[in-house]
């Protein structure tokens, strides 16, 4: 009989769906295997399932980058402005998997939007419908210009609901629907849709995706525009040849250059090969920031940082802006910001020139959202395979091992364990999965933590080197506990626990923003290493006054702490404690009974503050 584990492994290299791998334990439980392989086959087939929905959501996410460069393939080569219209609907309908997808054009001077295009649409009266601007959800995107989705459009009372609208969406059997707005510039040229025909919710990387393709597609139409209203320009003004020759070299050189970017794209070319090819067409000096003005690509001689207010402006408008000689484009996802392209070296900007540095800042867009779910892909996994190594190290050690070398990290060399916290843990994860990725290691959230695991032996310049990057985009002072080096999962294991009681005691001891190891905290930390009695500790030496207040509901442990606190001045302990000094003078001869009358003795104050501040991290 075939080992069930093994014929698990055998369904994944046939790629075989989550229904054959799910009769696996069934088939096993009814061929009598024995309660522990039930057991083995039960950790297996679950462990099947989580890869097939991982291979799975990794093939999801592929399959809409391909339908995205397919997208940007298609636009680039149109140029009837039908045809754009079509392909852009189609796609739409594609990248995100929806019933229906149309697109309405608006009307400038009757004040609303018209239907123009649909995919997968069935009824004859949604095909012919108009809306006025501000009416329905497509109305209030065309006024507003800002995307607006719907799980369920007839119970949401955001919109403006007319007779004619719901009564064709109503016809059509629409329930869900995304809107987003087509833009040139500052100006609303149309609306793009997805819709279901039962309830959905759109979340935003979806909102983004179809952003993106609406302001790549409000682009390449335009550019179908242009290119129509010269060749008409051509026909009827003879005596402006010369002009319209000039134009249409420009338009030439625009499309080759837009045609150039794509094909990079399409070649999975990085940032710096897009911003070498924008420089040499525009003869300038090209420079590319993330959102928050970091340098991501850089070619000529420009090293000056965007202004902030440009970037806002751009974004604001959609088109790029000039200031002090500087041009600035915004790059953008929808409303998102990713970024801004630079231009520096050509003050003088043309329109057409102008047109291709704004197409730049789109093709950046893609490469800047396809690099960020790249990494969210990677960092998903790291992150996995941190929880795995955390909670269960022993269960399959090789396969650990052999999933850390598939992402660059060998758990066979020396690595300390990093525990960090402060700020919001979302951008505390990213940043620090940003160090993971660039410092061969792995990073993930393990309980309220952010868990790194770096290689090196020098936990301690480990933990403080990660405290200091960490800080800015974390935004706060981050904290980092360190533990190690260690080998293997189950080194890692313990280094971890070391890690983690040491980033509590530097909280407790108000050392934020610090990093360090056990051996960096003294006593304290020899007291809270791995074979550490602290509870025993605390109980020898404050145990007599920890029963007391106990059994008479008396405050000697707070008034020696205070005590202490204060220098061993009785008139300032008083005033903390918001007693007369006699009462203080009677809680200490107390503790001297209970104690011994030597508890001042240099040696015995030393453990009694040590307690005492033991007492404290522990609770």
């Amino acid at each position: 009989m075939t080992d069930p584990v093994e014929h698990l492994l055998e369904l994944l290299a046939q790629d075989a769906g989550s229904e054959r791998l799910a009769q696996v334990l069934p088939a096993a439980r009814a061929a009598g295997a024995s309660g522990a392989d039930l057991d083995r086959v039960e950790r297996a087939a679950e462990w099947a399932l989580e890869i097939r929905r991982t291979l799975t959501e990794h093939r999801r996410r592929e399959a809409e980058l391909e339908a995205l460069f397919d997208t940007a393939s298609d636009l680039a080569g149109a140029r009837d402005p039908d045809a754009v219209l079509r392909s852009i609907v189609r796609r739409a309908r594609l990248l995100l998997g929806t019933d229906v997808a149309y697109l309405s054009m608006n009307e400038p001077a009757a004040h609303g939007t018209y239907m123009r295009v649909t995919d997968g649409s069935v009824s004859a009266l949604f095909q012919e419908v108009r809306l006025g601007m501000g009416e329905g959800l497509g109305g209030l995107v065309a006024q507003t210009a800002r995307p607006y989705a719907t799980a369920d459009y007839f119970a949401d009372l955001r919109f403006n609901h007319t007779r004619p609208i719901d009564t064709a969406v109503e016809d059509e059997g629409l329930v869900a629907i995304l809107g987003v707005p087509l833009t040139l510039g500052s100006r609303v040229i149309g609306v793009l849709y997805a819709a279901n025909r039962s309830p959905r919710r759109f979340p935003p990387d979806e909102v983004a995706l179809l952003s993106s393709l609406a302001d790549h597609a409000a682009i390449a139409l335009d550019t179908a525009h242009l290119l129509e209203e010269t060749r008409v320009a051509l026909r009827e003004r003879n005596e402006a040849n010369e002009v319209i020759r000039a134009q249409s070299e420009d338009m030439r050189r625009a499309e080759e250059a837009h045609d150039r970017l794509a094909d990079l794209v399409l070649r999975g070319a990085d940032l710096p090969e897009v911003a070498a090819a924008v420089a040499k067409v525009l003869g300038g000096a090209i420079a590319v920031h993330d959102g928050d003005l970091g340098e991501l690509a850089r070619i000529g001689v420009t090293k000056k940082t965007p202004p902030r207010s440009a970037v806002n402006a751009s974004r604001a408008t959609g088109r790029a802006v000039a200031q002090d000689g500087t041009w600035v484009c915004a790059v953008l996802a929808g409303r998102e910001l990713l970024g801004s392209i630079t231009l520096t070296g050509r003050p003088d900007l043309e329109d057409a020139d102008r047109r291709l540095f704004e197409r730049a800042s789109v093709v950046t867009a893609l490469l800047l959202l396809l690099r960020r779910s790249v990494a969210e892909a990677e960092n998903k996994v790291r992150g996995e395979l941190i929880t795995d190594l955390l909670t269960a190290p022993d269960r399959d050690p090789a396969g650990l091992a052999a999933r850390a070398r598939r992402v660059g990290v060998e758990l066979g060399v020396p690595h300390v364990v990093l525990v960090a916290d402060g700020g919001p843990r979302d951008r505390l994860l990213a940043a620090a999965a940003h160090l993971a990725s660039t410092g061969r290691g792995l990073a993930g959230v393990h309980g309220e933590h952010v868990v790194l695991l770096l290689p090196g032996t020098a936990a301690g310049p480990a933990a403080t080197d990660t405290a200091r990057v960490l800080r800015k985009p974390a935004g706060v002072p981050v904290t980092v506990g360190a533990g190690g080096p260690a080998e293997g999962p189950e080194q890692v294991v313990t280094a971890h626990a070391e890690a983690a009681r040491c980033l509590s005691a530097l909280l407790v001891l108000d050392r934020r923003g610090q990093g360090g190891t056990p051996a960096d905290l003294g006593f304290v930390g020899v007291l809270l290493g791995e074979r550490a009695d602290v509870a025993g500790y605390v109980r020898t030496t404050l145990g007599p006054l920890l029963d007391y207040d106990a059994a008479r509901g008396t405050e000697l442990v707070r008034t020696l702490a205070v005590y202490f606190s204060c220098g061993a001045n009785l008139s300032r302990a008083k005033d903390e404690l918001h007693v007369h000094v006699n009462t203080v003078v009677q809680r200490l001869d107390r503790v001297a009974t209970l104690l011994g009358e030597d508890w001042q003795s240099p040696e015995r104050v030393l453990e009694i503050q040590l307690a005492l501040r033991l007492l404290l991290l522990v609770g």
